[in-house]
């Protein structure tokens, strides 16, 4: 058997006796070593692959993997894959000069994990097709059991499965170690990339450099499928004419999915759930014709006409013409709700604005609770608005009456004087108070609201006292024992789970349960993408009008980077974004070249080249360049683990010191403590 050493144990590169996993194995086998501390030495991805493999009935004496049909069956694989292949080849291109005899063999599959494309040392090429790891080859986890391949795919993480931890005998003697690729458009795994070969040839940075060209062909799949969806839109317009200015067009790509709505010339909110953007309507095929696509939508659909894209002779995408079904309705500009200005203030109206159906169930909620006078707790991401839902139940009182407003950030107060900020104070009550006294945030909104932003920051001293102030509808200064009576309706904001905080021992239930006697749940700009357009556009329109310059159209292309960001600042993040964009446009234009880096996903830094295990540092940073993407893998791993470097080598498949050493590399300096 080749050797074994210098391979992965438990996560860290060090060196071990092969034939321990090998042991393990023959006990899971025979059943003795299924359960307790026999399993020693054995990964835990590993050994839950195995169950997985025993469960299904898998042969651990299997020797190859099945082989897919014969040549027509080959070439509707290519065929099917061929963008996937197209996307890989400059992957494999740059690679290729360093496997030709460096004894591994690189692998793309399909989603299946179907080979679909094979490049690399030859006589590694000819002993992968002896156990059929060629073109054609299938190697899911359901048919050859545990291997670099099938699980990643399995388990929809980056994987590798060395020598013995394959689970049929006949495939032992490999080492590899696959990568998901997944499409950039819904995230959805598409296929693999994997590095395979006798178990001598394993090098740590193995896994960072199948992510790295995993990310790589991606990135060239985004760019792709960019022009693409660009050609069919254009295709679309020429095809299909809206007989009316409501009607909408939408664009589906060659796997069926919405890429993309249109009234008119702008971008807009699909008129139908079932149309939301990636959703997927249909397969399409090349032999299909209108009739044919017309057939195979959801009968739910009725569009006034259809039209197959044909884009170089084949059949890439269709185009459905959908009559205006919100005539007469309130457009999707308007949907949402404005909140009117506090009396007696100078500020603009603010407006909720989307149509996504939680955002507006979370508005129909807030006005129900503001009727009824009932505490709030407005749950959410930071960012997400959730102090416009407190402006919005203080909106509903001041219709009936003029009604104070009192905000009050709990995390922004220092523990000592939160209590007298909130319920007020007594004259001289404490050294620093006031000679006359004070009145506290709450007697302020007296007939009112008050908004207590991040009341999960409340020190838990001050909490039995804000309990009392709600249960007893009166407040009581610090150092007088005079009771006050209030009318305020509280709404409570956090970016928490206080149950957590509660089970923690930060938080009292009882006082959690009074100010959350309507809880309201804002979600995430990531989870209202059809919102997006109308956010972007209505932010655009705000800020020329205070810039006095006129209105400016976001860019198509903007549009879609826009809607596959995932927003981690929500629309907080979005609003600065739009606001940047429109203090760097030039002559009511916004260039591509000021795309934030967020959307673009475009990094510096410094490039290298692996060869055998070792870094050499090359002058010149390549954005698209494998060494370039293995640092973003890096920096994106860091962010991920909160700077947590033993998490951080876990999850790139490398030990800390190959880490730090890569780190090093590439210039990148720990920005966590």
């Amino acid at each position: 058997m080749n050797d074994t050493r210098q391979t992965c144990f438990n996560g860290n590169f060090q060196d071990y006796d092969d034939s321990l996993t090998r042991d393990a194995w023959e006990r899971f086998l025979d059943g003795s070593g299924r359960t307790g501390g026999d399993q020693m030495g054995v990964r835990s991805e590993i050994l839950e692959s195995w169950f997985r493999c025993s469960e299904a009935g898998i042969s651990a004496e299997a020797d190859m993997a099945p082989l897919a049909g014969g040549g027509d069956e080959i070439h509707r694989l290519k065929h099917d894959s061929s963008d996937l292949r197209a996307a890989a080849s400059d992957v494999f291109a740059r690679l290729a000069p360093l496997l030709e005899n460096a004894g591994v063999m690189l692998i793309l599959t399909d989603k299946q994990g179907t080979i679909i494309e094979t490049l690399g040392d030859p006589a590694t090429l000819d002993a992968g097709r002896r156990i059929h790891l060629e073109v054609g080859g299938i190697w899911n986890e359901e048919v050859i059991g545990t291997n670099g391949i099938g699980t990643p795919l399995r388990t929809g993480k980056p994987a590798h499965v060395h020598a013995s931890e394959h689970f049929c005998s006949g495939i032992k003697n490999w080492t590899c170690v696959g990568a998901p690729i997944r499409d950039p458009f819904d995230g959805s795994i598409i296929g693999l990339v994997d590095l395979s070969g006798p178990p001598g040839i394993f090098r740590p940075h193995n896994t960072a450099l199948l992510i790295a060209s995993a990310q790589g062909i991606e990135a060239a799949l985004a760019e792709f499928q960019k022009r693409e969806h660009l050609r069919l839109i254009d295709a679309s317009r020429e095809l299909l004419r809206p007989a009316n200015s409501g009607d909408s067009l939408v664009v589906l790509d060659r796997l069926g999915r919405v890429v993309d709505c249109r009234v008119g010339d702008r971008r807009a909110v699909p008129p139908s759930q079932h149309l939301e953007i990636g959703r997927r309507l249909l397969r399409l095929t090349d032999g299909m014709d209108d009739n044919a696509i017309a057939a195979a939508l959801p009968g739910e659909l009725k569009p006034a006409g259809i039209r197959g894209l044909r884009l170089d002779g084949s059949l890439r995408g269709a185009a459905l013409l959908l009559p205006d079904q919100r005539r007469g309705r309130a457009s999707s500009e308007s949907a949402g709700i404005q909140i009117r200005p506090r009396a007696g203030t100078s500020e603009e109206p603010i407006t909720i604005l989307g149509r996504d159906p939680g955002l507006l169930k979370a508005i129909e909620l807030a006005q129900r609770a503001a009727e009824a006078g009932a505490s709030i707790l407005v749950q959410g991401e930071t960012g997400v608005g959730k102090e416009l839902f407190a402006r919005l139940v203080h909106d509903v009182r001041q219709r009936k009456a003029p009604a104070p407003y009192v905000a009050v950030n709990c995390g922004a107060i220092s523990s000592e004087l939160v209590g007298s900020e909130l319920f007020g104070h007594s004259p001289g009550a404490f050294t620093g108070a006031s000679r006359e006294g004070k009145a506290g945030k709450f007697e302020l909104a007296n007939g009112g609201v008050i908004c207590l932003d991040e009341i999960g920051e409340m020190p838990l001293e001050i909490q039995p006292y804000l309990l009392r102030v709600l249960e007893q509808r009166a407040v009581y200064r610090i150092g007088e024992s005079r009771r006050r009576p209030i009318d305020v309706q509280l709404v409570a904001l956090t970016n928490r789970d206080l149950r957590d905080a509660i089970a923690g021992g930060r938080f009292r239930s009882d006082l959690y349960y009074r100010i959350s006697t309507i809880s309201i749940a804002v979600p995430p700009l990531r989870a209202r993408r059809g919102d997006i357009p109308i956010l972007v556009r209505h932010f655009f329109d705000l800020f020329a009008k205070r810039m006095r310059v006129a209105p400016i159209k976001p860019p198509d292309d903007l549009l879609r980077l826009m809607d596959a960001y995932a927003w981690p600042g929500n629309v907080r993040e979005l609003r600065n974004m739009t606001e940047r964009l429109m203090l760097l446009s030039q002559d009511g234009e916004i260039r591509a070249e000021d795309y934030p880096t967020e959307l673009t996903g475009i990094r510096s830094g410094h490039a290298a080249t692996l060869v055998e295990g070792e870094a050499e540092v090359q002058p010149g940073p390549s954005p698209t360049s494998l060494e370039a993407m293995e640092c973003s893998a890096i920096l994106e791993a860091i962010e991920r683990e909160q700077g947590n470097m033993t998490r951080v080598a876990a999850c790139l498949g490398i030990s800390r010191p190959t880490l730090y050493r890569k780190m090093r590399l590439y210039g990148i300096r720990r920005s966590y403590g």
